[in-house]
């Protein structure tokens, strides 16, 4: 019985030294959770700075807030409170601009931005711009679609850095947005920005804190819309325009040929439309002069393919007509086709690849109509210096002599007796 005894305290000892660990370790635990979750920002890996010091309120008065790099030492800061977003985008500065814009679709244009200064007299400044257009003209203060609510945007530096702070009010939960990201050395002149010297853009994921490249499906269809344009109006229709006016003596070949082409380079051309329609439904880019020249050279296309069906007769009255309304308006087609695809270029802010490639192409085509247009003015100069070796009358206005006798000759050379046979 002692025995038995003395195991059951020993059992006893054991379990309770095993409950008193249990217990002193959730203590501990419990403790450094809420120590964790009382913790002013969760930085991860960015720089643990006290903004509430420098930042006025209500930015001062954030409890917590979720802070990724998303750009060299570019920091983003947000945190979600009911319907509001507070966003601190924190940079490096010295003197300029710093500015954070959100887009549809990854571009510049159409998108509105916050940007941050300090001016020449030591004045924090932040404003909302709308990015109508890629000219200054074309950055509008004052306006942009954010849905800033009532509490002011702010603007602090710390050391040599520069923070924007400002709040969104959205019933709609901020999912993955493509963030614009820029900044220039040259401060604002009246509120008009100077150029910016470093952009980028990202996909910030306001769900998760993540951060990645810009590649969604509209990226891909504005790209598709450029490589089809340059393909159908900046290739293969200047090709079928040139056997047309070069190549006729190659007659029928060169008819089927135009004929072929150009029905491709139109239907090209009418898909570089339909996906220039679809990025507009979806993101509603504002560039009315290219989106508006695309149409009437697609009416111009139309007409052109019209005109095929309704080609008169070679010796009709109106083929002269005919002739001049076909040639005419296919160039005005190509003119402005061109002039569209560098309007295109320039809103989408295409890189050097794009422009040099294009230039090539520009090039090689007006080289080879240059040397085709001088090998056939030499042609025909040459046709109309030939000498005239043998001239007839025309048939009708032969003047026979009409007072010979019957039977006689008027080519004397030629004249024959019976007696000579």
């Amino acid at each position: 019985m002692a025995k038995l005894r003395s195991w059951t305290q020993i059992w006893r000892s054991i379990v309770g030294m095993c409950i008193l660990n249990f217990v002193l370790n959730f203590k501990i635990v419990t403790s450094a959770d809420d120590t964790g979750s009382n913790s002013i920002v969760s930085e991860g890996d960015c720089k643990n700075t006290n903004y509430q010091i420098f930042l006025p309120p209500p930015y001062q008065n954030i409890s917590s807030t979720i802070c990724k790099p998303v750009w060299h030492s570019y920091e983003l800061r947000y945190t979600k409170t009911g319907d509001t977003t507070t966003i601190i985008l924190s940079a490096p500065y010295t003197v300029g601009w710093v500015g954070i814009g959100f887009s549809r679709d990854g571009m510049m244009a159409g998108s509105s931005a916050m940007v941050g200064w300090v001016n020449k007299h030591g004045h924090a400044k932040v404003k909302q711009f709308y990015l109508r257009g890629r000219r200054q003209s074309e950055v509008i203060v004052d306006k942009g679609e954010l849905p800033l609510n009532n509490v002011p945007a702010a603007v602090a530096t710390n050391g040599a850095e520069i923070y924007v702070a400002f709040q969104l009010q959205a019933t709609t939960p901020f999912g993955k947005q493509p963030i614009l990201l820029a900044f220039s050395t040259k401060r604002p002149l009246n509120h008009h920005l100077s150029k910016h010297e470093d952009k980028t853009a990202v996909i910030f994921d306001f769900s998760s804190g993540s951060t990645g490249p810009v590649s969604n499906w509209l990226i891909q269809i504005r790209k598709s819309h450029g490589i089809v344009g340059v393909l159908g109006w900046g290739l293969i229709l200047p090709v079928g325009a040139i056997i047309a006016r070069y190549f006729r003596h190659k007659d029928p070949l060169w008819f089927y040929l135009h004929s072929v082409i150009q029905f491709v380079g139109f239907a090209f051309g009418l898909a570089t439309v339909l996906l220039g329609l679809q990025l507009y439904r979806s993101v509603h880019v504002h560039i009315p002069a290219h989106r508006g020249i695309g149409i009437f050279v697609l009416v111009l296309s139309i007409l052109q393919i019209l005109a095929f069906f309704l080609r008169p007769d070679k010796d009709s009255k109106f083929r002269n007509i005919w002739n001049l309304y076909h040639s005419w308006f296919g160039r005005m087609a190509l003119f402005f086709a061109a002039l569209n695809i560098v309007l295109g270029m320039r809103a989408a802010g295409a890189g050097n690849g794009w422009k040099i490639s294009y230039g090539f192409l520009v090039s090689i085509i007006l080289v080879a109509v240059i040397v085709l247009e001088v090998m056939a003015y030499l042609k025909r100069s040459q046709k109309r210096s030939l000498p005239h070796t043998f001239q007839m009358d025309p048939v009708g206005e032969a003047n026979f002599p009409t007072n010979l006798a019957k039977g006689t000759c008027p080519f004397p050379l030629f004249h024959t007796t019976s007696s000579v046979y």
